[in-house]
């Protein structure tokens, strides 16, 4: 049986995690805003205010890129934005590809005003600026990362509970949710998809041909995301940040390089 133990407890819906080369660890209070580094029991606002964030990801120059109702530049008290699509209700989870392209879901839908979701994109804003279309008819896209080849995608559809494989104009279904929703996710060494379950209260594993391998369940009301880092797994939930060695590396995240100024 694994064991999660709490590293902070908090109001709010915690999201994004995101380890740090130092041991810290980086996370989104997603309702009641800001950006905070936990080190040790100790979190510190280092990106404020901004709420609905659902991804993270360092950048190269230092600071942040972070979602909400665009996607943003975040470095102490500057905030500007590099994409804002067209119609969007905002931005979701992210991911970071080898190349340094931020890739990140368009939210079409206002999930507070109870509206249903309809079919939406991923996109990726790259290197030079430019942003092309990844994905075009995902429900609700959540976590994403890539498989440790690059040649895979893999996105959380938290309305259809499940997760798909986007390989070049190909979209596959992955797996589906044991239950619950698909949520935050992350990749393992081995190429294993792990999952937050949401209401299901816990995350899965995936096998790289997408049998389910193990469910770990967490006593929390609803967990968000997950994310590898400092020899096991970090889970944020609805009011807690917990961890747990779960035997498996994950596969680091690059580093942001698109354009910020």
């Amino acid at each position: 049986m694994t064991l999660f133990r709490t590293l902070y407890r908090s109001e709010g819906l915690l999201e994004a995690p995101t380890p740090m080369p130092d041991g810290s660890l980086v996370f989104a209070n997603t309702t009641m805003g800001g950006v905070y580094r936990l080190t040790g029991d100790t979190a510190e606002l280092v990106v404020p205010r901004r709420r609905g964030i659902g991804g993270i990801a360092v950048h190269e120059a230092g600071g942040f890129v972070v979602s909400g109702r665009d996607l943003a530049y975040a470095r102490d008290t500057d905030v500007h934005s590099l994409l804002a699509p067209d119609g969007a209700a905002g931005l979701n989870d992210l991911t970071v590809a080898s190349d340094g392209s931020v890739v990140v879901g368009v939210l079409r839908h206002y999930p507070t005003k109870g509206e249903p979701a309809g079919p939406t994109e991923v996109l990726r804003l790259d290197a030079a600026g430019d942003v092309t279309t990844v994905a075009s008819d995902l429900l609700w896209p959540n976590g994403m990362g890539f498989s440790p080849d690059g040649e895979t995608l893999y996105v959380a559809e938290y309305a259809a509970s499940r997760i798909r494989a986007v390989r070049g104009s190909r979209s596959d279904i992955f797996a589906s949710a044991p239950r619950g929703e698909c949520d935050g996710l992350a990749v393992d060494a081995e190429g294993g998809v792990w999952v937050a379950l949401g209401s299901g209260a816990g995350v899965a594993r995936f096998t790289p041909d997408g049998q389910l391998s193990e469910v770990l369940d967490i006593p929390e009301a609803f967990v968000s995301s997950v994310a590898f880092g400092s020899g096991g797994l970090f889970v944020t939930t609805i009011g807690a940040v917990l961890f747990a060695d779960v035997g498996i590396e994950g596969l680091p995240r690059p580093l942001a390089r698109v354009p910020v100024s």
